[in-house]
């Protein structure tokens, strides 16, 4: 069994996350809004599972989710927390009226503006820390810088990129703040690989936030960027566990998979990892949230929870003893890559 609690390096950093953290998008009112203190209720309840690792970023609800997590994290041990956010956005105030989002529901009144140069980081790390009311942030990453083009549907992971933007200014700022100790970790957090082994090879980073793209059903990772990162000591937090809904809902009608409908090869996968499942008596959901902590330059887990009955449902997933067997199988029926490690016996 794998301890969702116990500790893992970033990098050479020397400081350490759970391997189950708390991803913070849902408080943002990320495609349905919490209620009012819930945010707080659930960071509490995180807490008092044995969670020390939250995830945020200033795009999470245009500031409303660090604006929550820094109202959840005050009656907290503040030491004892790892908080991560990130850069690459500028929040511009408009009218409540003009206010517009895809994915946020209810946000705070404003626009998010790609800008990733050192001036604008330095501002975001400025506005993250009041928004968090809190003296120092653990881990920083460049957020998006490839304007979170959809290569899940198929286009080229490159071909909307800010990566020599980034790299001139935003990773400069970045690593002078690591290197005077006000930071501790910087990363890059993106929903692809390929632009992470750009930067893996160009720049100095201690983790990199990887959503959807080491899971259950995509290891195409395997092959580039997991090589880099072990060469380069580069430690890799996972998000989007259940590839935005399949792997927590099965293979059922409407199920979306990387935000799209599911297609039919996609559902047909699902149901035989299902069957699987049912073999071993191993829930989906418990699958898809621990396959990623098989690897071991995996430091941690973070899916989001909007709720204290979802983050409760995280801790209960990932305390499932999974038998390696059940690993074995899905790799005997190419359900999972050959490469990918197994669990413990």
């Amino acid at each position: 069994m794998i301890d969702f609690l116990s500790q893992h390096p970033i990098g050479r950093t020397g400081i350490s996350v759970t391997a189950l953290g708390l991803g913070g998008a849902p408080f943002g009112n990320m495609y349905a809004a919490m209620a009012a203190g819930e945010a707080e209720a659930t960071v509490a309840a995180a807490f008092a599972a044995g969670i020390r690792y939250f995830d945020t970023a200033p795009l999470y609800g245009y500031g409303l989710s660090e604006t929550r997590l820094g109202e959840a994290i005050k009656p907290l041990p503040r030491d004892e927390l790892v908080i991560a956010s990130k850069v690459g956005f500028d929040l511009i105030p408009v009218d409540p009226s003009e206010v517009t989002s895809r994915i946020f529901v209810q946000p705070v009144p404003m626009r998010a503006e790609f800008n990733y140069s050192r001036d604008a980081t330095l501002r975001s790390i400025e506005a993250s820390l009041k928004r968090l009311d809190t003296s120092r942030i653990d881990m920083l990453a460049i957020h998006d810088p490839d304007e979170a083009v959809d290569v899940f549907g198929g286009a080229d992971p490159r071909s909307r990129s800010h990566f020599k933007e980034a790299m001139e200014g935003a990773y400069p700022a970045l690593a002078e703040l690591r290197s005077q100790g006000v930071i501790k970790a910087i990363g890059v957090g993106i929903n692809q690989w390929q632009m992470l082994c750009d930067f893996a090879v160009e720049g100095d980073f201690d983790y990199f936030l990887l959503a959807g793209r080491y899971t259950l059903l995509d290891q195409g990772s395997l092959d580039q960027l997991f090589p880099l990162c072990e060469q380069r000591g580069i430690s890799l937090a996972i998000g989007g566990p259940y590839n935005s809904g399949i792997l927590a809902s099965g293979a059922v009608e409407g199920a979306t998979y990387n935000y799209r409908p599911a297609t039919p090869k996609t559902l047909e996968r699902v149901r035989r990892i299902e069957a699987v499942c049912a073999a071993y008596g191993v829930p989906l959901q418990a699958a898809a949230l621990q396959f990623p902590m098989n690897h071991p330059l995996v430091t941690s887990v973070i899916p989001g929870a909007r709720s204290i009955a979802e983050l409760e449902q995280s801790v209960r997933l990932s305390t499932i003893a999974i038998p390696a067997d059940f690993w074995r199988e899905l790799k005997a029926q190419q359900l999972i890559d050959e490469r990918a490690p197994l669990g413990p016996a």
